[in-house]
């Protein structure tokens, strides 16, 4: 998973902790830090490195999901996925 995300959260600021870090992910992924394909953590582990609570965590994630920036596959986890509803995978 390369490394960490996290702390880029402020819980004071007018907006959802759920959004800054769906916001955080996706300027990771406009970057070029998270490419299409890469494995983001699961909902723990990303709740833990943010510093949120599971359940904000797990909002952030569906929330890229709306935006069209990840993909779940439920037993293998969450994929950041190219604009056009992708994944890039090298699976075969």
């Amino acid at each position: 998973m390369g490394d960490d995300l996290g702390g880029r959260v402020d819980p004071a600021a007018p907006v959802y902790v759920y959004i800054q870090v769906a916001d955080d992910i996706e300027a990771r992924i406009n970057t070029g830090t998270l490419r299409p394909g890469a494995r983001l953590p699961g909902e723990r582990d990303l709740a833990e490195q943010y510093g949120v609570a599971y359940g904000s965590a797990r909002r952030a994630i569906e929330e890229l999901r709306d935006r069209g920036l990840a993909i779940t596959l439920p037993g293998k986890g969450t994929f950041i996925q190219t604009r056009t509803g992708s994944a890039d995978s090298g699976d075969a």
